[in-house]
């Protein structure tokens, strides 16, 4: 019986470990990155950004991301930042909902393009029918980008409509598995 038992507990930690992250992060501008001379109002369109999703920004140096409010993103103004990284590799975690603006600071940039605004959903705590496709009901303000011909191509990345960290559920199994023990 203890054999069996511990069977059923390691069957339930392997399961617990391959609980994947529900999170998912986004690569701004997919394989072109952060540039100039990119539409990101159409890299934004289709997709749903939930609370507990990234937005990873790579880029060459020479440029920034800088999260701005609303007004500055309009005007491309980055002298009020709200943060701002220059590193190359900026990931930024999407921890509450609500739209998001950012712009690469260097002057004349954001003017040609590189300026990105997310809209944030809360986190469901219900997980869509399978096969149900998600939907973004968000509306994201318009860019404005030189007539560059530029082709694209677009990653269908889908946030799950469920937040559930490995962590908690591997806790939860091993006290599933504990209980067992015990009452063995």
């Amino acid at each position: 019986m203890a054999s069996y038992t511990a069977g059923i507990v390691c069957a339930l930690l392997a399961l617990c470990m391959v609980v994947p992250s529900l999170a998912t992060v986004y690569t701004v501008g997919d394989t072109n990155g952060w540039v100039t001379n990119y539409d990101y109002t159409s890299w934004t369109s289709g997709k749903t950004f939930v609370v507990g999703d990234s937005l990873a920004f790579n880029y060459a140096s020479g440029h920034s991301v800088d999260e701005v409010s609303s007004s500055d993103y309009s005007t491309c103004t980055a002298g009020n930042s709200l943060s701002s990284d220059s590193s190359g590799a900026t990931t930024i975690p999407l921890k509450t909902a609500g739209t998001r603006y950012f712009i690469c600071g260097v002057v004349g940039h954001c003017g040609s393009g590189m300026k990105v605004a997310v809209t944030v959903a809360k986190a469901s705590t219900t997980t869509p029918a399978a096969g149900t496709p998600s939907t973004n009901t968000s509306t994201t303000p318009t860019t404005t980008t030189p007539a560059t011909t530029t082709t694209t191509t677009t990653s269908t990345n889908s946030s799950s409509g469920t937040i559930l960290s490995p962590i908690v559920a591997v806790l939860a199994m091993t006290w599933f598995a504990f209980s067992l023990l015990v009452l063995s």
